[in-house]
């Protein structure tokens, strides 16, 4: 007898304004061959508007969506973002990961009471990124997310 898997697929939103950032998660994806769709957004402004299909440069499924979240952005920063994501009645079960440089305790603390995932602070090495985000590419395979 033979089962029959569907590779189920995880739309993932980088909200994060540092471009060498956006390239190592790219990397990263691109040496762990993890498939998953990504979207970047440069701000929580830019985010929402694509969680929202309301951007003119970019459409995300509304299924199976995770965010990855730096929290220092201009504009509209992560807790920010957090804030408006958790109050908008289709979005607020959303799950984010915090991936950040900020170790600072009261954004942690306000990250969970925000219902964070997850907050992992940035590694500083490649190698250590691309681990992170094997890590993570196995957590959001096995989680059920809406």
């Amino acid at each position: 007898m033979t089962v029959k898997t569907d590779m189920i697929v995880t739309n993932i939103l980088l909200v994060e304004d540092d471009k060498v950032d956006v390239m190592n998660v790219q990397r990263s994806f691109k040496k762990a061959n993890i498939a998953n769709p990504l979207f970047v957004a440069g701000n929580g402004l830019e985010a929402l508007d694509i969680l929202r299909n309301e951007s003119e440069t970019m459409q995300m499924p509304k299924f199976r969506r995770l965010v990855l979240l730096d929290l220092n952005m201009p504009k509209m920063g992560g807790i920010e973002f957090l804030k408006e994501l958790r109050k908008d009645p289709t979005l607020r079960r959303t799950p984010v990961i915090v991936l950040t440089t900020s170790d600072q305790e009261r954004d942690r603390v306000e990250a969970y009471d925000l219902n964070v995932a997850g907050y992992l602070l940035k590694p500083v090495t490649f190698a250590n990124f691309a681990d992170v985000m094997t890590t993570l590419n196995r957590y959001w395979t096995l989680c059920e997310i809406p």
